[in-house]
């Protein structure tokens, strides 16, 4: 049975409790956008889970590249569970970003999704990326020839991260401009900006428990393997 840090545990409640009351206040106590300039201005309160999902999954996918790096420089089990852990995150995360924006999409565009939008279409190939890295870790045998193939794909991978982060700045089609939280002159209400705030923090703590979460379960299974393939040597020598 493998136990999960009480560390973990305390950040899963605050990071839960977090994102419950963030969803509760953006709902209920964020103010409304000028309805002028929103065909559907109430669906903007998506962006209180929709930003802070896309700050974490880029977190995840940096994990991704540290761990598929790592894995080439020094070839530990320790850089393979990050190369685990972070296409796990990445995909968790990045499933979150590509259907909350749908939604949002739907109502403010009439259709949930662009084709001629960068960000939109950069993002999905990261998140597709972040599925063919977990769909063939558990489908191929975990071998280092593996293991080399997955880390490649994730450190090419990386190079959409950058592209998709200041894609809206480079070529705006209707992607919403980069949210700017901590500027006073960015003209974010401060009622919004504190609801985000909020929202970046609670969902952060979500990655860091999920994070020391994946890689203890990944610990465990590893030593279990190995114990195993001891045990079948053990029994083939006899």
């Amino acid at each position: 049975m493998v136990r999960i840090p009480a560390p973990a545990i305390a950040l899963l409640a605050l990071g839960s409790g977090g994102l419950v009351v963030t969803i509760l206040l953006g709902i209920t106590w964020a103010p409304d956008v000028n309805p002028s300039q929103w065909r559907a201005p109430a669906a903007y309160r998506i962006i209180f889970l929709h930003v802070p999902f896309a700050w974490t999954s880029f977190l995840a996918f940096g994990m991704l590249f540290l761990g598929s790096l790592r894995w080439y420089l020094r070839r530990t089990e320790h850089s393979w569970r990050l190369v685990q852990s972070g296409s796990d995150l990445g995909l968790l995360f990045g499933i979150g970003v590509i259907t909350s924006g749908p939604i949002w999409g739907m109502a403010e565009w009439g259709v949930p999704w662009d084709w001629a939008d960068l960000r939109l279409n950069t993002f999905a190939l990261l998140t597709a990326l972040a599925l063919f890295i977990v769909m063939a870790r558990r489908s191929q045998p975990d071998h280092d020839s593996t293991r080399d193939t997955i880390a490649a794909v994730g450190l090419f991978g990386f190079i959409l991260v950058p592209i998709t982060a200041v894609a809206t700045t480079l070529y705006q089609k209707r992607h919403p401009g980069v949210v700017i939280i901590e500027s006073e002159e960015s003209g974010l209400d401060p009622a919004i900006r504190t609801v985000m705030i909020l929202g970046f923090v609670s969902v952060t703590l979500l990655f860091i428990a999920f994070t020391i979460i994946s890689d203890k379960l990944y610990s465990a299974e590893a030593e279990i393997e190995s114990n195993l393939k001891a045990l079948d040597e053990m029994k083939g020598g006899e």
